[in-house]
């Protein structure tokens, strides 16, 4: 990359490299030294959004989640959505009940493996596959039973575009989780759905707002407040609390562009958003790709051959590119270990093989919404699934690797050594000096990021100072000056302070003012 490159350059270049046109959903994800998750602004050089050192990992991404999948223009795009949805699955992002999780399964083992063949297909060969973070054997029976059964004779994009359309009607659908607290300090998990804002805590989802009920976001170190704004014409504040001021930011632009994208009917409405209500201080952002409505209109009017797809290899580990088998890397730390193994095999990998999306469905999802605080809150609350909402990667998502331990995976992964799901889990319980160990390799990072802001708050209120002195030097000037007779000029000349000031004090000054002007040209001429 050039370093003054564009983030839309290299978008640009990969959806190329996928022969991808419906791109609008995707976008590119990176995490900093400090573990916190951004996504890349195409409008800005991708040079100056990494605190890292070059060569840099960054991930292919849903950004935006399609409200139909299923009813996307291009295969390639359901295809590429289908990985992705098929990876949250994985990670305990799309949480489900059993029987929905088994027929999703099901579903991903048809089109990786194709039918039910019983000299292939030996007893328990659904085990070797690793769909959701946690298994049973009464579950892996149930898969392999609909399987064999329910789904023989489907191709592998039959089998893909079914597994959307039960995907797009679970609950947790498109949730891209942000851990926080609430007021009473409570963990909950906080996301942006094709259909609104959700509050998830526990196995339940206790806040659904639709976006036209979202008035207002805003954040304040690691605070964040939604505002809402109800039928009954009853606003609500919402309040949580975020792990750093860093992720805090991160949600608050999630929440604009989210809502930009889904609410807004064009691109040229959107407007800049200021994170404080006075204009000198806080954050300023603003969306800059098109919504959704957009989207798909010009989707609508694709016309040509569709491509290929390139599925990727169906070996029993393929049900989720982040799960191997082989030897541990004891010899690599454990929080770094995950880091390259993900960019690696499922950061690149994925990559390769993917592709994009367009939308568009029937909003059925009219929960009601449940007030803080409310007694009754319990009784309006969806429950979810069986299990409680613990998405394992929403701590540590698409790390970014040290280049020689890249390199390091790189060759092991030729040898035929990769990791193992073991590194993978204990990655997730790495101890709070291992969690500290990348923000060791900046030590003053932190501290002059914090000063950097506050010399841009001094500068950005000076600033608006002297606009604020330069207003009224001008409308000073117009006023004693000038020959304009409009009732708004006249009335403020006639009043007694203001001819007091202009005798007084301005006919004085004016006076100073031009002795010495022409001291100093008289000064200039003579020499």
């Amino acid at each position: 990359l050039q370093r003054d490159a564009k983030g839309q350059y290299l978008f640009d270049l990969l959806c190329h490299h996928l022969n991808l046109l419906e791109k609008d959903y995707f976008g590119i994800r990176f995490v900093d030294p400090d573990k916190q998750r951004h996504w890349l602004e195409f409008t800005k050089s991708v040079v100056k959004q990494m605190r890292a050192q070059p060569p840099f990992t960054m991930c292919f991404r849903v950004k935006f989640y399609p409200t139909d999948p299923a009813a996307l223009k291009e295969e390639i795009t359901r295809y590429l959505v289908f990985l992705q949805i098929k990876r949250d699955l994985y990670h305990g992002r799309l949480l489900c009940k059993t029987s929905d999780a088994a027929l999703l399964a099901a579903y991903i083992l048809q089109a990786e493996i194709g039918d039910y063949d019983p000299g292939k297909h030996p007893e328990g060969y659904s085990s070797k596959f690793q769909f959701f973070p946690k298994h049973s054997e009464k579950l892996e029976r149930k898969i392999a039973e609909i399987h064999k059964s329910e789904l023989s004779g489907q191709t592998p994009a039959t089998s893909e575009l079914n597994f959307l359309r039960k995907a797009q009607t679970l609950e947790t659908y498109g949730v891209d989780p942000h851990p926080c607290k609430d007021v009473s300090g409570n963990a909950a998990f906080l996301a942006f759905t094709p259909f609104g804002f959700v509050v998830l805590q526990g196995n339940k989802r206790v806040h659904f707002i639709k976006w036209n009920e979202v008035t207002k976001m805003k954040f304040e170190g690691k605070t964040f407040y939604l505002y809402v704004s109800q039928k009954e014409e009853k606003k609500i504040v919402l309040t949580y609390f975020a792990p750093t001021p860093e992720a805090c930011k991160h949600l608050w632009k999630c929440g604009i562009e989210n809502q930009a994208f889904y609410k807004l009917e064009k691109s040229s409405q959107v407007r800049t958003v200021s994170s404080s209500n006075l204009f000198f201080k806080g954050s300023r952002f603003r969306y800059s790709g098109r919504v959704a409505k957009e989207v798909m209109e010009s989707s609508a009017k694709i016309k040509r051959e569709p491509p290929e797809i390139h599925r990727a290899g169906l070996v029993p580990s393929r049900s989720c590119p982040s799960i191997t088998h082989g030897p541990r890397l004891s010899s690599v730390p454990r929080t770094r270990r995950r880091a390259v193994h993900i960019s690696i095999m499922e950061g690149l990998e994925s990559l390769r093989d993917s592709a994009h999306s367009t939308p568009v469905r029937s909003a059925s999802h009219g929960d009601a919404f449940a007030a803080p605080g409310r007694a009754e809150s319990s009784e309006r609350v969806a429950v979810i699934a069986d299990e409680n909402y613990s998405p394992a990667d929403s701590v540590l998502p698409t790390p970014v690797a040290e280049h020689s331990l890249e390199l390091l995976l790189l060759s092991r992964q030729a040898n035929g050594a990769p990791c193992s799901i073991e590194e993978e889990r204990e990655s997730e319980a790495g101890t709070p000096e291992e969690r500290g160990e990348l923000r060791a390799l900046c030590p003053g990072a932190a501290p002059a990021e914090q000063v950097n802001k506050f010399v841009l708050s001094v500068l950005r209120l000076l600033l608006v100072t002297v606009g604020l002195l330069f207003v009224l030097l001008l409308l000073l000037i117009v006023l004693t000056e000038s020959d304009l007779d409009t009732a708004f000029f006249r009335d403020i000349r006639q009043t007694p302070e203001f001819e007091q000031f202009h005798y007084q004090y301005f006919c004085p000054l004016r006076r100073w003012f031009a002795c010495k002007v022409r001291a100093v040209v008289n000064l200039l001429t003579d020499t």
